[in-house]
């Protein structure tokens, strides 16, 4: 087992979906990564910042998991990133109705030294500048780097994210970011396109669709567990994420063939995620749950010629 270094925002959010509403509850790409992942490690490092409006609670419950927090700034007399949104009837589209900086707008993510080694890192979808100055901190004995991305920063930032993607190993992006990044309708064109920009192993994220790897000339395609009710879709992308890069962290098996067994776990992390608001259902999991879980998906796709 290694140590996992995971870089992102740890916030407030805002939800409302056509099956109700969420005031000022935990999120961040950081909190549900970092959860995700402590099913799998007790290992986590964890890069971010907070006002000192973020309660102490939740910090001391992210400790239980396991989650270092060396590396949580916290700002007096500033408040923490802020997001709010609506999602359509079909929970695939949704509206960004506030979108507060605050103390994300002069965030200077500064490496712990023994976070400077971790093993396994995601870097969560923030600005491409924040991903290089956290890169420039490594020490450069990683495995496996990994980052996340959004059309945002394909609009206003394009060079500093072709500069980032360059140094990964890994780049998790969804179908429609991947057909912008590459100019290429076709997925699988896309991704070729997209291994010349640098990662070696790229992931597309459907949504309920799933989700697809790419490594060289080999495609694996995982579905999303068919679920009888979706709450909330928020940081189902960060938790599969997580639980991804997670499971990687404990096996320390970069092999394709172990990359397919992480993305069913990750898979079977965000399934766990959208059942709740917020990060409830990721609180709170038994081991158990998610052993069973993974196998549910294993029966899911299993059969013999």
């Amino acid at each position: 087992m290694k140590d996992l270094l995971t870089v992102g925002t740890v916030a407030f959010d805002s939800i409302e979906t056509p099956y109700g509403k969420a005031e000022m509850v935990i999120g961040g790409a950081c909190t549900y990564a970092s959860y995700a992942a402590s099913y799998f490690t007790d290992r986590i490092n964890l890069v971010s910042i907070v006002g000192d409006d973020f309660p102490q609670s939740e910090m001391e419950a992210l400790e239980d998991k396991g989650v270092n927090l060396k590396g949580l700034e916290i700002k007096e007399n500033a408040k923490s990133f802020f997001w709010a949104g609506k999602y359509h009837e079909n929970m695939n589209k949704r509206d960004t109705l506030t979108t507060d900086l605050n103390v994300l707008d002069d965030f200077n993510p500064v490496l712990p030294e023994e976070y400077k080694s971790s093993k396994y890192v995601m870097l969560g979808n923030i600005t491409p500048e924040l991903q290089t100055q956290v890169l420039d901190q490594l020490d450069g004995t990683q495995r496996l780097i990994a980052m996340d991305t959004m059309n945002f920063w394909m609009d206003i930032a394009w060079d500093e994210l072709m500069n980032v993607i360059s140094r990964v190993d890994i780049l998790t992006i969804n179908d429609e970011e991947a057909r912008q990044m590459s100019g290429e309708y076709s997925l699988v064109k896309a991704a070729y396109k997209i291994h010349e920009l640098g990662p070696k192993f790229l992931v597309i994220k459907k949504g309920e669709h799933g989700a697809l790897l790419f490594a060289d000339d080999q495609i694996f395609y995982a579905p999303a567990l068919p679920l009888s009710q979706v709450y909330d879709p928020t940081g189902a992308g960060d938790t599969f994420a997580g639980g991804f890069m997670g499971y990687l962290a404990k096996t320390d098996d970069v092999s394709f063939d172990n990359m397919k067994r992480a993305v069913i776990h990750g898979s079977a992390m965000a399934s766990f995620c959208v059942e709740e608001f917020s990060i409830k259902r990721l609180k709170y999991l038994r081991d158990d749950e998610v052993v069973s879980r993974v196998r549910k998906f294993k029966q899911l796709t299993h059969f013999d010629l």
